[in-house]
Formats: structure tokens, C-alpha cells, sequence
């Protein structure tokens, strides 16, 4: 059950809110009652516990990529900023864009308890590597199946244009027998595969 404001609710046919009843009833679905505004959010008990493994399996990964880049030499931080690009149906069409701090998340786990997630800009990591007298400086976005939804496309391009980073890698995890490896992918190659 998504999250349906009153005048929705109100607007339900009587067969989608005898199911929305059985979710909330159900031992297969958990529903949450806490938003006065919104009525009832349901989820499903196995895609939680699905979406509790691609977390942690992501936060894992993750870790693995800094280390991997610590080992080759690169002073490695996490990215606390995002780009907040220019919306077309805005009245301001100067297309600039600017760098803001990421937003700070707070997510819930467990009753009465959560953590505050600071590190959710974008790319993941800043890394820098001394050569000679300068730095090159990259971004680098960990992703598990190495994919890069549009939005995220668009911020790489924005990023580059603007000479923030020398180059964006893109982290993605790549199985081989029974070993897992992780493969760097450069921006610019996948910016030629785009339309």
C-alpha cells in the first residue's frame, strides 16, 4: 500500500480498500499507522528483509571499493555534496546548477531507534593522488551492477563540464569463479553510449 493522502483515500473504490484492509490485517505485511496526514503504508515483510541485504550488501561493497583504491595509492574521502541541477519548469532558465551539502537522512530501524546518515552525496568518493607538485582529483560512484540511472547521468556530465573532477569512475562488482573483483568503469565511456 503506497502512501495515499486523505482526499485519495477517499477516492478508492470499495474493492481497493477491502485489499488495503487485508494488507493491514495480514502476518505477510507490516503497516506503519505514524503520519496523522497519511493513511497506512504497507510493506511487505520479505522485500523488507530483501531491501535490509541490498543495503548492507551496498555499505559492504562500498567498503571494499575504498580499500581497493586506498592499495593503489589514492587518499580517498567520502563526498558530502550533490549538484542540484536546474529544473526546466522553473522561471529561473539561467542552467547553472550549483554544489550543495547532501541532505541529511535519517533512517528508521527498530521502535524509538535510527541513525543519521550523513554521506549520501554524489559521486561516493572524492579521491586524490599526488603528481609531483599537483593532485588529480576524481569522483568515484560505487554501484553494484555498475549501472547509472539518468539523473545521476546528468550530475556526471555537469561535474565534468565544470572541471570539479578530472575524470568520474563508476564502481561496479564483477564475479569471476568464486572470487569477486571490483572493475572501474570511466564516465566518458559510458557518456559515448548514451543518446
Amino acid at each position: 500500500m503506497e502512501l495515499k493522502s486523505k482526499a485519495v483515500e477517499r477516492k478508492l473504490n470499495r474493492k481497493d480498500f477491502f485489499e488495503e484492509i487485508k494488507k493491514a490485517s495480514s502476518e505477510e505485511y507490516e503497516t506503519e499507522w505514524n503520519d496523522p496526514e497519511k493513511i497506512g503504508h504497507s510493506k511487505k515483510k520479505s522485500k523488507m528483509k530483501d531491501g535490509l541485504k541490498s543495503r548492507s550488501g551496498g555499505g559492504q561493497f562500498e567498503a571494499r571499493v575504498r580499500k581497493d583504491l586506498e592499495e593503489k595509492g589514492w587518499i580517498v574521502d567520502k563526498w558530502s555534496n550533490n549538484v542540484e541541477l536546474p529544473q526546466l519548469d522553473t522561471k529561473d532558465q539561467t542552467g547553472q546548477g550549483k554544489i550543495v551539502p547532501c541532505k541529511r537522512v535519517f533512517k528508521r530501524f527498530g521502535v524509538g531507534k535510527g541513525v543519521m546518515t550523513i554521506g549520501t552525496g554524489f559521486p561516493d568518493f572524492v579521491c586524490f593522488e599526488k603528481r609531483g607538485e599537483l593532485f588529480k582529483v576524481i569522483g568515484v560512484e560505487v554501484k553494484m551492477n555498475g549501472t547509472l540511472s539518468k539523473v545521476e547521468k546528468e550530475k556526471c556530465a555537469w561535474y565534468l563540464e565544470r572541471g570539479i573532477f578530472s575524470e568520474i569512475l563508476v564502481a561496479s562488482k564483477v564475479k569471476e569463479k568464486n572470487r569477486v573483483r571490483v572493475e572501474y568503469v570511466c564516465f566518458d565511456e559510458i557518456a559515448k553510449r548514451m543518446r
